[in-house]
């Protein structure tokens, strides 16, 4: 029986769901808006607290995002590093390496209750940890299978970081109001880190030689694949890889855009509404849900239509949203404006399936996890659009004019998509075939 006619290993699947539960974990850094709650009091800022989290002091605004935004920008460097481990020595030592850290950071944050333990803590080692972490389970899982199955594997797998939004919120709050703010960075720090130890040993790429199943007759997903594994010296010489950081960056941008501020449309929208206004987090669990359905729902028909295909489709709906979310708001339409919000957590959800995917399928898997860290960088640059649509909210006193060019930067990115094709390897062009 040829291998196109068989199903993959049992430890394919267990490479998969181990590293879903992976960044279930990760996605610790959903965390840091319940950790800011608690620990921000302008009026207060420089003042100790009392009771239950004595020894700690309050922060202002500025001084609780720049943790944050460390551990964000630290998390993209790492994800470099941390692909070239998974590559060269294995992913279960990226994951255990990872989820030590991520350890070691929480524990020292919580120890040490200060502001610079924050920053030590949460902003570097916490990147570090979540950098070289995230960059294991995904690149280990999709070398188990051929281009047909990329996206949707990619889906589930990042899947799990995205649908951490879902409970890591519920769950660090019930920590801090029972057991303080320390108690919430061990504990949380702790059990994270157990998980993701014990299941980064359930990782394994494919021995020597492997080669996954094939979709026989092949579709578009196995069309646009490479046959050859490029090295990452190669990849950084072709006009693709700075495409593909873009469309990276175009996918991103305006996903934060609505993440950083969706609690806060949610009160503008329903100002005559009380119970929504009052429980604006609905709006955050929901986008937390399509954030990880995206990812996967994504993968799924990008493995149909085609990496770029879904790209545009997910680009360009979501540009459509976003011009309108001034006049949703405006109108207080509570139903449009899950809709809206809901497709702009999709297309940012459905990014971080579909680039792992594209980095597979234009440079093939033996290296995917370099190549892809590479190309994760443009995630880390997505982030500005957040902090620009915060400028002009203050300038403006609304986000009106941030949505508009968010949704032309959407725009730009289908153009781009539209532009860009598989690059050829010398090899391909001269007819021979490396082993993928």
């Amino acid at each position: 029986m040829s291998q196109q006619n068989q199903s993959v290993p049992a430890q394919a699947w267990i490479t998969v769901f181990a590293g879903m539960s992976i960044n279930l974990c990760l996605g610790i850094l959903y965390a840091w808006s319940i950790w800011k709650t608690a620990l921000v009091d302008v009026d207060k800022a420089g003042q100790a607290m009392t009771g239950i989290n004595a020894g700690w002091t309050y922060l202002n605004n500025a001084q609780a995002a720049t943790p944050f935004s460390l551990c964000v920008i630290i998390f993209a460097f790492l994800m470099i590093p941390g692909g070239r481990i998974q590559d060269k020595i294995s992913p279960r030592f990226g994951a255990t390496l990872g989820g030590l850290t991520l350890a070691v950071g929480c524990l020292l944050a919580g120890y040490m209750k200060s502001y610079t333990g924050i920053m030590i803590g949460f902003g570097i080692l916490g990147g570090i940890g979540m950098g070289i972490g995230y960059a294991a389970p995904t690149p280990a899982a999709l070398k188990w299978f051929g281009p047909h199955k990329r996206g949707l594997i990619a889906g589930i797998v990042v899947g799990g970081y995205g649908g951490a939004a879902l409970y890591i919120g519920g769950l660090g709050q019930w920590l801090i109001n029972n057991y303080g703010i320390t108690g919430s960075f061990y504990g949380l720090g702790s059990i994270f880190a157990l998980v993701v130890i014990i299941a980064g040993q359930m990782l394994k790429t494919p021995p020597a030689g492997y080669k996954p199943p094939m979709l026989s007759g092949g579709n578009l997903a196995t069309a646009n694949s490479t046959i050859t594994n490029w090295e990452p010296g190669e990849v950084v010489k072709t006009w693709q890889f700075y495409a593909l950081v873009i469309m990276f960056i175009l996918t991103t941008q305006s996903g934060l855009l609505i993440i950083a501020n969706a609690n806060g449309l949610m009160v503008k929208a329903a100002k005559g509404m009380p119970f929504f206004a009052a429980n604006a987090w609905l709006l955050v669990s929901y986008g937390g849900f399509v954030n990880a359905a995206g990812r996967v729902g994504t993968g799924f028909y990008s493995d149909k239509i085609g990496r770029l295909n879904a790209y545009c489709l997910n680009c360009a709906i979501s540009a459509v949203c976003l011009f309108a979310l001034p006049y949703i708001i405006g109108t207080q339409n509570l139903l449009l404006l899950f809709l809206a919000v809901g497709v702009a957590y999709w297309q940012y959800g459905g990014g971080l399936s579909l680039m792992p995917s594209f980095a597979a399928d234009f440079y093939g898997p033996k290296n995917l996890g370099m190549n892809y860290g590479l190309i994760f960088f443009g995630w880390g640059l997505g982030f500005f659009m957040a902090r620009l649509g915060g400028t002009i909210e203050d300038l403006t006193g609304s986000l009106n004019y941030a949505f508009y060019i968010s949704g032309a930067l959407l725009v730009a990115g289908v153009i781009l998509a539209k532009m860009t094709k598989r690059p050829m390897h010398s090899e391909e062009m001269h007819g021979s075939k490396a082993v993928a």
